[in-house]
């Protein structure tokens, strides 16, 4: 083992005489050198190198025999023309107090390159002055890798513009970044080791499903758009969350433990609903059309009307009435004293799905209250919309509300659109959504009105409200 520099001075020992304390110490000295972990390598005043451990050896190829004598690193170790400002660095720990750390590249002997940390500090003569530096280094590119992957998980835990949630293998967050805990109302700490079921009302079993798929099968292959309703002081907020999951293993382990899941996720809500409402204009136009090429083929303008108002039904509502002004048509300058009658038209079946029928010709007036929507509707010559209740409400006060307006006992929402033609309030069409459905919200009055001009047109032009 050579370790360091010889001295070059022989001693004959006799068979009976002890060996020199001085070179039971070079020996121990070069035993430790090599015994560890880090590269060592060592310079006299003159920068010449006078030690070179195994590890040394190990990371950059040369032997000690090769690098022991050298002066410096240039030309072998070092690249000619960054020698100069590295041997610069690593003699001026012999100027300055304590360690000096950097880092640059060394040349292996296959012409390789090694990225190393070096650590280096004045070794002291017997007089206290420097004679000469010892250095240790290392490879730097797993230690790097470790401090990226640090600085990458403070980052996502700190400062990302989406959420990042650690969960562990009972499904319960562990680490909770801020846009995380935002998102899921409650402070960072507040959510750790809870339940899902706790902080969402809706969408558990489906975020929960998807994350015992990760990790039982790994990460899925795409990201996943999850809605939920997140509880929060002010009540439930719908939201979607585009998702995505990976799995988490323990790197020390030889099989892979599972340590959990981590999720990401963006809240895309607002264009997620942009795409729906966009959907949703869509289709209702294009019923709108196929309404009116169908219409067109009927004789009778009341199975016109009904038309109308079959295409207008789907996935709006699930019953509507028309309901017109008794006698005719009202004007606008008819006396407001004067109590609005309405004679049925059409309806829907009420027990049963089915398409709109005519109500017959029998004349015979509604029996609607001065405070009910549709003759509300008739006298405002405006929308109106009526609900039983905007949260749950039990069955019992449904019906009785429903059977109050003389609608089908499953109704909860309603929706009356006037109907107008040529400056005259010819009735009101109503729509009507049960249980399970949510309100009529300002743009289904506006596709109301819509349905209610292309209807009371039919009944107008062709002469039917005249005909009773």
């Amino acid at each position: 083992m050579s370790a360091s520099r010889s001295s070059g001075i022989t001693d004959e020992l006799g068979p009976d005489e002890p060996e020199q304390p001085e070179r039971d110490g070079a020996d121990l000295l070069a035993a430790l050198l090599d015994g560890m972990d880090a590269a060592l390598c060592a310079f006299d005043g003159d920068g010449v190198v006078t030690h070179w451990n195994r590890e040394a050896e190990r990371i950059l190829g040369w032997t000690a025999a090769e690098a022991v004598g050298r002066q410096g690193f240039a030309g072998w170790a070092v690249r000619r023309a960054d020698a100069g400002e590295v041997e610069e660095r690593l003699l001026s720990a012999m100027r300055a107090p304590g360690r000096q750390v950097h880092e640059f590249a060394l040349l292996t002997k296959d012409g390789g390159r090694v990225l190393v940390r070096t650590q280096s500090a004045a070794v002291r003569g017997p007089e206290g002055r420097p004679a000469g530096v010892y250095c240790a280094f290392s490879e730097v590119h797993a230690q790097i890798d470790l401090e990226r992957s640090i600085a990458l998980s403070e980052a996502l835990l700190e400062d990302a513009s989406w959420g990042v949630v650690l969960v562990d293998v009972d499904l319960r967050p562990a680490v909770v970044n801020a846009h995380a805990a935002r998102a899921l109302g409650a402070g960072r700490t507040a959510v750790l080791g809870r339940p899902l079921g706790d902080l969402l009302a809706q969408g558990v079993e489906e975020l929960e499903s998807a994350l015992t798929h990760v990790l039982a099968e790994g990460a899925p292959p795409g990201p996943a758009e999850v809605w939920v309703s997140v509880r929060t002081a002010e009540g439930e907020r719908r939201r979607c969350w585009r998702s995505g999951f990976v799995r988490l293993a323990s790197p020390l382990a030889e099989e892979p433990v599972p340590l959990g899941v981590g999720w990401l996720f963006q809240d895309v809500t607002e264009s997620k609903q942009g795409e729906q409402d966009a959907a949703l204009l869509r289709f209702r136009a294009n019923q709108l059309h196929r309404a009116a090429r169908a219409a067109a083929e009927c004789e009778d303008p009341a199975e016109a009307a009904v038309v109308h108002l079959d295409f207008a039904l789907a996935g709006f509502a699930d019953h509507a009435l028309v309901d017109r002004i008794a006698g005719g048509a009202a004007d606008t300058d008819a006396d407001p004293a004067e109590p609005v009658r309405l004679v049925r038209v059409a309806a829907t079946p009420s027990g049963a799905p089915g398409p709109s029928v005519p109500a017959g010709t029998t004349g015979m007036p509604v029996r609607y209250g001065a405070s009910h929507p549709a003759v509300q509707c008739v006298e405002r010559a405006g929308s109106v919309r009526a609900s039983a209740g905007v949260r749950a409400v039990p069955a019992e006060r449904v019906r009785e509300w429903a059977a109050a307006r003389q609608w089908p006992a499953d109704t909860v929402h309603g929706l009356c659109a006037v109907l107008r033609s040529r400056g005259r309030t010819l009735g009101v069409v109503t729509f009507l959504r049960g249980s399970g459905r949510s309100a009529f919200e300002r743009s289904d009055a506006m596709y109301a009105e819509d349905v209610a001009v292309r209807i009371a047109a039919v009944l107008d032009l062709a002469g039917a409200v005249g005909k009773g």
